[in-house]
C-alpha cells in the first residue's frame, strides 16, 4: 500500500496536489509507537491555523499533548468511560435516517471487515469501540475547543480548522482521526486540562505516524457523486 504524502511526479498544480491530499487522506487508527519531532508538530499547527473563520474570529483553541501527557489522558479517558456514558458539550445526531444511515453502516462494517470482527460478534466490536477512548494508540491528542458564545457558528469554525488540520497532518506523512467520542466525556476533559467553563469542548484529534500495516488502515472509504449532493439552479 502506498501511504506517500508526496505529490505525484509532474502533477504540481495547486489543484492536483490538493486532490492528491484530499483523496489519500484516510482516519488512521492505528499509529507507530514514536513522537512527532516538536518542530513537525509545530508545522502542523500553524499551517492549520491558517483555516477560515467567521470574520476572522478563529475561535478555536487547542491542546496538543505528548509523551506522558498523552498517557495520562489515555489512562483517564478510558477508566472514565467505562464507568460514565457521554455527555457532549454540543449536541450529538439525535439519529441517522436515509442515506446517512446507510453510510454509516456501510462504514462501519467496513471496519469491522478490516480488523476481522464478524457481524454479531458485540464483544469484539465493543473492544475495537473502547480503542476510541485509547486515542488507537496515537501518541499526540489535539483538543480543539470553541469559545462557547459563538454557539453554532463557533462549531463551524471549529470544524473547518479541523479539517484544515486533517489536510496539513496529511501533507506532512502524518496519520490523524476526528474523534468525536472522547468530546462525549466533555466533563472528563475540562477537569482534565482545566478548561474554563466559557468553553465548549468540540472534537478530539488522534495524530502521529501511521502504522501502514495494520489493516485497519488499509480500507477507504466512498463519497457521494455530485448528483447526490448538489442542486443546479441555471435560470
Amino acid at each position: 500500500m502506498n501511504q506517500s504524502a508526496d505529490a505525484p511526479a509532474g502533477r504540481t498544480d495547486p489543484a492536483a496536489a490538493l486532490e492528491h491530499l484530499l483523496t489519500t487522506r484516510f482516519s488512521c487508527r492505528a499509529f507507530q509507537d514514536r513522537q512527532v519531532p516538536r518542530p513537525v508538530v509545530e508545522r502542523l499547527l500553524t499551517l492549520a491555523q491558517r483555516s477560515a473563520s467567521w470574520c476572522n474570529t478563529q475561535p478555536w483553541q487547542v491542546i496538543v499533548t505528548s509523551g506522558e501527557g498523552t498517557e495520562r489522558l489515555r489512562e483517564a479517558m478510558s477508566a472514565h468511560a467505562r464507568e460514565h456514558g457521554p455527555e457532549f458539550d454540543f449536541d450529538p445526531p439525535a439519529e441517522y435516517r436515509g442515506v446517512h444511515r446507510e453510510r454509516r453502516r456501510a462504514t462501519g462494517w467496513q471496519l469491522y471487515e478490516a480488523v476481522g470482527i464478524a457481524r454479531g460478534d458485540r464483544a469484539a466490536s465493543a473492544r475495537q469501540a473502547e480503542q476510541n477512548f485509547r486515542f488507537f494508540g496515537a501518541p499526540h491528542v489535539a483538543i480543539v475547543t470553541t469559545d462557547a458564545v459563538h454557539r453554532v457558528y463557533g462549531a463551524v469554525d471549529g470544524g473547518l480548522y479541523v479539517g484544515t488540520f486533517l489536510l496539513a497532518a496529511r501533507s506532512l506523512g502524518l496519520g490523524a482521526v476526528a474523534q468525536a467520542a472522547p468530546a462525549g466525556h466533555a466533563a472528563l476533559v475540562r477537569r482534565h486540562f482545566a478548561v474554563p467553563d466559557d468553553r465548549k469542548i468540540l472534537v478530539a484529534i488522534a495524530f502521529g505516524y501511521a502504522d501502514t500495516d495494520h489493516p485497519v488502515n488499509g480500507y477507504r472509504t466512498a463519497r457521494a457523486p455530485l448528483d447526490e449532493v448538489v442542486t443546479w439552479v441555471d435560470e
